[in-house]
């Protein structure tokens, strides 16, 4: 197989198939907490993505580079997630500096992406899958992207569902869990498509 279809698979795989949210149920906390809102949801999603991408790419150079020659495998989750929040300390003074708005209305969940499982979880993938640095990089970053893709769908809904008429036993986190299982099971639809 070329290296683009294997990159090409990758994507799809990771963006839709395997998706981290709906298929593998990493990364709730924010899926569920900070998808009141498109924009907030969005702003989320892309440092969500963000952190995927550069995680993948340092953690698998910290893998390669330090951990394996040097025999201490038995560190890779506390280098990951040091890796991951130097990350997220990153991203969080630069949204921060240009968009206060947004990094208000993020609150407690921007800091808390160094503890989604999901940014975790990606890093740890691309080393039991034996990945590439260029295979790494692609599943980081479209799985952010479908981390990007369903919480935004996951805003959308829940806006719409502001204006519905709702019993009241339901209205507020009820119909969100609710919505929320609908979506993954719509997601399981691209379960064929990659064996």
């Amino acid at each position: 197989m070329s290296t683009f279809a294997n990159l090409t698979l990758i994507a799809i795989s990771s963006m839709l198939v395997n998706n981290f949210v709906m298929a593998k149920f990493m990364g709730c906390c924010p899926f569920l907490g900070v998808s009141g809102k498109i924009k907030t949801a969005t702003g989320m999603g892309v440092a969500v993505t963000f952190v995927m991408a550069m995680a993948s790419v340092f953690t698998w150079m910290v893998q390669t580079w330090l951990l394996a020659p040097l025999g201490l495998d038995y560190l890779r989750t506390i280098a990951f997630i040091l890796v991951i929040a130097a990350l997220v300390q990153f991203v969080e003074m630069i949204i921060q500096k240009f968009s206060p708005a947004l990094y208000d209305s993020l609150g407690v969940y921007l800091p808390l992406i160094t503890t989604n499982c999901a940014v975790l979880g990606v890093a740890i993938l691309n080393i039991e899958n034996n990945y590439t640095l260029l295979q790494s990089l692609t599943n980081g970053l479209f799985g952010g992207l479908g981390f990007l893709l369903a919480i935004v769908l996951m805003a959308g809904i829940r806006e719409r569902l502001e204006n519905a008429n709702i019993p009241q036993a339901l209205r507020g986190f009820p119909i969100t869990l609710i919505a929320a299982g609908l979506m993954a099971i719509a997601f399981l639809g691209f379960s064929g498509m990659i064996k």
